[in-house]
C-alpha cells in the first residue's frame, strides 16, 4: 500500500473520530497566522481643534479613523489656537488664547483666561467611548523675581517661618504669599502632609525670611516647594504653539503683551509676557517659564527627537527680521540666537533632529539650519507669501505650499541644501461638472490659494488643500445681461449666491512621479470636492466666506493660522482635512478595495465630520458649527 493511500485512511480515520467526538454541534476553531501582529502602540486617531465665538469654549473632537466617527468631544479654553500630542498618544494638549479677544472698541475683555488644556483620548473604538476629563494649565501671575525654592519651613503654635533660597523683592508685610509642593515627609496623620500649603498673609520679613500665620498649629519641620508672591490681577500671555518630542515634559510658547500695551491688563506689573512655559506631564503643573524679550512675540516651536533642544522662532512685529531662539530643554536658558528673515510662517524638524526647517512668509525664504552649529546652511527662495512646511520622513522630502502664488514646492532634503524637484506645481484651478451649465453660460473665474499639504506614511502620494475663491459673472450678449432679466449669478455654484464664493478642494498627486491623480466622486473635475450631502446641498461644493477663518497678513493669536488645515492617519488609509468656513472635517478614503464593489475607489470623499453647534450660533447655515482650525494625528 502506498504512503499517500496510507497517510489518505488515516486523515478519513481522524475525521471520523472527530465528527464521533463533536456530535451535532459545530466548534469553530482559531487557526493560528505567523504573520507578525500589528504594532499595538499604533493609535488610529485624528483630533480636530474648533474655535467657538466667546465667550464660548472651544471643542476637541476625536475621529475614529477605521469608522470615520466621532468618538469624543469635550471643552477646551476660550479661543485655542493649537495642539500636540505626546509621543505615546496618551495626552493631547491644546493652547488657549482667551485673554487676546477683544471688544468692539479693542479693549481686552477681562475674564477670558489664558490656558492649556490636557486630555486623555478615548478608548481606541469606532464607537463613541468619550474623551477623558481634561486638565487645565493656568500660567503663573508671577514674574522675574516673584518667586523662589524654600530650604527649610517650621512652625510653632500657629506662627510659620520660611527660610527662601533667595529674597523675594516684591513681597510686602500684609501682601499675600503662596506656598506650594511642600510635603511633610514622615508625617503619620495623612490629611496634614500638605497642610503648609496654601494662601497666607505674610506677618514679618527679614532678608530671605518670612513668617505668616497658618490655621494648623504645630507642624513638623520640612524643606521644598516653592513660595511665591502673586501679581494684583492676572497678566495677558496668549498661548499660540505646543510642542514635544518627550512623553513627561510639554512646552508652550506665549505670544506675549507688553506694559503698556493692547490687550494688556493695567495693573500686570511684568514689563512683558512674551516667554516660554514648561509643563511637567507627571505632576500636571507648570514647572518653568522663561521670559524673553519685549517684543519678540514667539510663535512657532520644534524639538528635537532627542530632547534637549527646543528651537522657538519668533515673530516680532512681523515687518521687521525675526529670530530662532534654541533654548536648553532643561531651564530654558537661549543658548544661541539665528538671524531669519520677515514675518516666520511655519517650523519642522528632520527626525534626526540634525536639521530645522523655516519658512518666511514676508520675504519668501526657506531656511535650512545646522542643529550641531546653530547656524544657517542654506536660504532658497519660495515666493513671499509661503505658508506652510512639511516633512515627509518616508521619503526624506519638504513639501512648501504658498497661497499667494499658487505654488507648491517639493523639495528632497537628502541634500544640503535641499533639492527642488521639477518646478513649482501650480494647482488646477476647479472644473464644475457638465451637467451644471452655470460656467457655460458665463464666465466663471477661480483664484486657487494651496494653504496646506500633507503625505501618506507609506510614500505613495502627497495631498494638498486649496482655498478657491471662484465668482461668475454675465457674458455680454448672453440673456442674464437683458434689461429685466433675472440677476445674473455670482458663484460657479448654484447653491452658493456671494461673490466671492469660496471652494475648498484637495488635490492628489503621485508621490514618485509628482502627477496629479483625478480625484473620484468629484463635482469640480480632477481635484476632490470636500462638501458631501448631507449635511451640504446636493451637488454644493462651494461655501459663503466665514470673515472669522480668514488668516491675518501677520500672524496674531486672535486670527486663524490655517482656513484649511489637512493631515493623514499613522496607517496611511485616509486623510482629513478641517474646512473653518464649513465647520466640518472632511474625510478622505486612500484605499482601494480588491473586490470590485461597484463605487468601492480610491482618494474618495467619505463624510464630512460635524464639530458641536456653536452656542452663540452664526450665519451661513453649516457656519453654525464650530469653526475646525487644526488637526493633530495620533502617532
Amino acid at each position: 500500500m502506498s504512503l499517500r493511500r496510507v497517510g489518505w485512511l488515516a486523515a478519513m480515520f481522524v475525521a471520523m473520530v472527530l465528527w464521533m467526538s463533536c456530535g451535532e454541534v459545530y466548534r469553530p476553531v482559531v487557526i493560528p497566522i505567523s504573520n507578525n501582529p500589528p504594532n499595538p502602540s499604533s493609535f488610529h486617531a485624528v483630533f480636530g481643534i474648533n474655535s467657538n465665538i466667546a465667550p464660548n469654549p472651544g471643542t476637541a473632537l476625536q475621529i475614529d479613523v477605521s469608522g470615520d466617527s466621532n468618538v469624543g468631544e469635550a471643552n477646551m479654553g476660550i479661543n485655542p489656537t493649537h495642539a500636540a500630542i505626546l509621543p505615546n498618544n496618551s495626552r493631547i494638549f491644546v493652547t488657549n488664547a482667551g485673554s487676546a479677544v477683544m471688544n468692539a472698541s479693542g479693549t481686552q475683555l477681562a475674564g477670558y483666561p489664558d490656558v492649556v488644556t490636557a486630555f486623555s483620548p478615548a478608548a481606541n473604538s469606532s464607537s463613541a467611548s468619550g474623551i477623558g476629563n481634561t486638565l487645565t494649565y493656568t500660567l503663573p501671575n508671577t514674574g522675574p523675581n516673584q518667586s523662589s525654592a524654600i530650604t527649610s519651613i517650621s512652625e510653632t503654635g500657629n506662627v510659620v517661618t520660611v527660610t527662601l533660597a533667595s529674597a523675594l523683592p516684591q513681597a510686602a508685610v500684609g501682601g499675600q504669599i503662596i506656598i506650594s509642593g511642600v510635603v511633610i515627609q514622615g508625617e503619620p496623620d495623612q490629611e496634614l502632609t500638605g497642610a503648609y500649603n496654601g494662601n497666607f498673609a505674610i506677618v514679618s520679613m527679614s532678608g530671605n525670611t518670612i513668617t505668616y500665620n497658618n490655621l494648623v498649629a504645630n507642624l513638623l519641620p520640612a524643606s521644598g516647594g516653592t513660595a511665591s508672591v502673586p501679581l494684583p490681577t492676572f497678566c495677558s500671555y496668549q498661548p499660540d504653539f505646543v510642542t514635544t518630542t518627550q512623553t513627561n515634559a510639554v512646552y508652550v510658547a506665549n505670544y506675549g503683551v507688553e506694559t503698556p500695551g493692547t490687550g494688556q491688563t493695567p495693573n500686570c506689573n511684568l514689563p512683558s509676557t512674551d516667554s516660554v512655559a514648561a509643563l511637567n506631564v507627571i505632576n500636571s503643573t507648570i514647572s518653568h517659564i522663561q521670559y524673553l524679550p519685549a517684543g519678540s512675540h514667539p510663535i512657532l516651536m520644534a524639538e528635537t527627537p532627542n530632547g534637549q533642544n527646543l528651537y522657538v522662532v519668533t515673530q516680532g512685529d512681523g515687518a521687521t527680521p525675526s529670530n530662532v531662539l534654541n533654548l536648553s530643554t532643561t531651564d530654558l536658558s537661549t543658548t544661541a540666537t539665528i538671524p531669519i528673515g520677515v514675518n516666520p510662517s511655519w517650523i519642522e524638524s528632520r527626525p534626526d533632529g540634525q536639521r530645522i526647517y523655516v519658512i518666511t512668509q514676508g520675504d519668501g525664504q526657506l531656511y535650512s539650519i545646522r542643529t550641531d552649529t546653530n547656524s544657517v546652511l542654506s536660504t532658497q527662495s519660495v515666493g513671499v507669501g509661503a505658508n506652510y512646511i512639511l516633512y515627509d520622513k518616508s521619503l526624506n522630502r519638504l513639501y512648501v505650499t504658498n497661497p499667494s502664488t499658487n505654488s507648491v514646492y517639493v523639495y528632497s532634503a537628502a541634500t544640503d541644501p535641499p533639492t527642488q524637484m521639477g518646478s513649482a506645481i501650480n494647482i488646477a484651478p476647479p472644473n464644475p461638472s457638465a451637467s451644471d451649465s452655470r460656467c457655460g453660460n458665463y464666465t466663471c473665474t477661480y483664484t486657487v490659494m494651496p494653504v496646506s499639504v500633507t503625505s501618506l506614511p507609506d510614500g505613495s502620494r502627497f495631498y494638498v488643500a486649496s482655498v478657491v475663491l471662484g465668482t461668475a459673472t454675465c457674458n455680454a450678449g448672453d440673456p442674464c445681461s437683458a434689461s429685466g432679466a433675472t440677476p445674473p449669478p455670482t458663484c460657479p455654484d448654484p447653491n452658493i449666491t456671494v461673490s466671492p464664493c469660496l471652494i475648498p478642494m484637495l488635490t492628489v498627486y503621485d508621490a514618485r512621479s509628482l502627477a496629479m491623480k483625478s480625484g473620484s466622486s468629484s463635482l469640480i473635475g480632477a481635484s476632490l470636492s470636500l462638501l458631501s450631502s448631507p449635511p451640504f446641498a446636493t451637488g454644493q461644493f462651494a461655501l459663503a466666506p466665514n470673515s472669522a477663518c480668514a488668516p491675518a497678513a501677520v500672524y496674531t493669536p486672535l486670527s486663524t493660522r490655517f482656513r484649511m488645515f489637512t493631515t493623514s492617519s499613522s496607517d496611511s488609509s485616509h486623510v482629513y482635512v478641517s474646512i473653518c468656513d464649513a465647520g466640518a472635517i472632511a474625510a478622505i478614503t486612500t484605499m482601494t478595495n480588491t473586490v470590485s464593489q461597484g463605487t468601492n475607489e480610491s482618494d474618495r470623499l467619505v463624510i464630512d465630520l460635524q464639530p458641536p453647534v456653536s452656542a452663540a450660533g452664526s450665519t451661513g447655515g453649516a457656519q453654525a458649527r464650530q469653526n475646525p482650525v487644526f488637526l493633530v494625528t495620533g502617532q
